[in-house]
C-alpha cells in the first residue's frame, strides 16, 4: 500500500480520495475549501495544512485542480510541490487542462528526477463515487506501471494513451464527440416530437438502430426512456454544462494549436456558450436540449 497525497478533494477529487483509503491506502489530504478535507479525514485520511505539505514524504501525489494555471501553479515555482517532494514520487494529475501545460508541467517534473503522469477521467461523479472512473492517461512507461496500481483503487477502465499530454488528447477528443452527439440527439428528439412520435418510441426505436449512442443511451435528454438520466431530476448534473463548455473550448484550442478544422466542434461550443451564458451552467450538460427546442 502506498502513502499518497491528494489536492482537490472537492466534487470528484473527494470521492476519489476516500476510494483510495477503502482501497488501504494511506492519505494525506488538501483542499482549499475545509469542509472538503474534512470528509477524507472523516473517512481515515489525515489533513494536510498546505499543498506542499500534502506532497512532503509520500510515494505519490494526486491531483485534481480547476485548469491548467492552476496545475502550473501547484506544480512548479520555488513554493511548488516539484520543489519538496523526494525523487521518484509519481504525479498523477487527473485535472482536465489544456495539452501545451500538461506537457509542460510533466517535463518540469521529469527535469526534476520524478515520474509524472496526465490522467484525467470520465464517468462524472457517479464514477468517482463507484471507483468507476475511466482514466486517459499520458507519460512514460515507468510513470504507468508505477500509478496503475493507484489508479485501479479509483477507476475500473485505466488507458495508457501513449506520451505526455496523450491523456488530455484523449480527453478533449473524446468529449467535443459527447458535446457534438448530445446536441444532435437533442434535434432528432424535438423534430420526433413535433412529428408527434413520442419520445419512448424515439428512444425504443433509435437506441436499437444506427443512430444509437452512448449519451443517448445513458443521458437521454427527455425524461422516461432512461430513469438515471439527469432529465428525470430537473437537469440535476451528473455532468455540469459549465464543465462541457471548459472541455469544448479545450477542443478547440487543442485543434487550432494542430491547425486542424472542427466546424461541428466549434459550433458546439459556441451553443453551450450560449447556454451556459443564459444561466444554466450548473446544470446537467443534457439540459440544453431546452434551448434547443426555444430555438425551434
Amino acid at each position: 500500500m502506498a502513502n499518497i497525497g491528494f489536492i482537490g478533494v472537492g466534487n470528484m477529487g473527494g470521492p476519489m480520495a476516500r476510494n483510495l483509503l477503502k482501497a488501504g491506502h494511506t492519505v494525506k489530504a488538501f483542499d482549499l475549501v475545509p469542509e472538503a478535507v474534512q470528509k477524507v479525514v472523516d473517512a481515515g485520511g489525515m489533513k494536510a495544512a498546505t499543498a506542499a505539505d500534502a506532497a512532503r514524504d509520500v510515494d505519490a501525489v494526486v491531483t485534481m485542480l480547476p485548469a491548467g494555471k492552476h496545475v502550473s501553479s501547484v506544480y512548479t515555482g520555488d513554493k511548488g510541490i516539484l520543489a519538496v517532494a523526494r525523487p521518484g514520487t509519481v504525479f498523477i494529475d487527473s485535472s482536465t487542462i489544456d495539452v501545451k501545460t500538461a506537457r509542460d508541467v510533466i517535463a518540469a517534473a521529469e527535469a526534476k528526477g520524478m515520474l509524472m503522469l496526465d490522467a484525467p477521467v470520465s464517468g462524472g461523479i457517479t464514477g468517482a463515487e463507484n471507483a468507476a472512473l475511466t482514466f486517459m492517461v499520458g507519460g512514460s512507461d515507468a510513470a504507468f506501471a508505477k500509478a496503475k496500481p493507484i489508479l485501479e483503487a479509483m477507476g475500473k477502465k485505466i488507458v495508457h494513451a501513449g506520451g505526455p499530454g496523450n491523456g488530455q488528447t484523449a480527453k478533449v477528443c473524446n468529449n467535443m464527440v459527447l458535446g457534438i452527439t448530445m446536441i444532435g440527439i437533442s434535434e432528432a428528439f424535438i423534430m420526433a416530437e413535433k412529428l408527434g412520435l413520442s419520445a419512448q418510441a424515439m428512444f425504443d426505436i433509435v437506441g436499437s438502430s444506427s443512430g444509437s449512442c452512448w449519451a443517448l443511451l445513458n443521458h437521454c435528454p427527455v425524461p422516461g426512456p432512461v430513469p438515471t438520466s439527469a432529465a428525470n431530476r430537473d437537469y440535476k448534473p451528473g455532468f455540469a454544462a459549465d464543465l462541457m463548455l471548459k472541455d469544448l473550448k479545450l477542443s478547440q484550442e487543442a485543434a487550432r494549436s494542430a491547425k486542424v478544422q472542427t466546424p461541428l466542434g466549434a459550433e458546439a461550443t459556441a451553443l453551450y456558450a450560449e447556454y451556459v451564458d443564459s444561466g444554466n451552467g450548473l446544470l446537467d450538460y443534457s439540459g440544453i436540449i431546452k434551448m434547443i427546442r426555444e430555438l425551434g
